[in-house]
């Protein structure tokens, strides 16, 4: 995958502006809405979602298929994959 060419998403959630554990949480939240094999995009600002959001997924079994910079100042980009 390009830096040009982000994955494919079928669901996004708006993390900005809230801290550790709660990015993490609202993208478990969401992601059991979804059906197995979705893609859910994350925005965060929180620092330390470059070092939970890949733990997490790595418990959960979801697959991380990618994580950016956001075009905003500390933004966190995450594709994950529902396993």
């Amino acid at each position: 995958m390009t830096a040009e060419t982000p994955p494919h998403a079928d669901a996004e959630l708006d993390a900005r502006g809230l801290l550790c554990p709660l990015p993490v949480l609202k993208a478990r939240k969401r992601l059991s809405a979804l059906p197995a094999g979705s893609v859910l995009k994350v925005t965060a600002d929180d620092p330390a979602a470059i070092i939970d959001m890949p733990h997490y997924c790595a418990e959960a079994g979801h697959s991380l298929l990618r994580q950016a910079e956001g075009p905003g100042d500390g933004e966190l980009l995450f594709w994950i994959e529902k396993a």
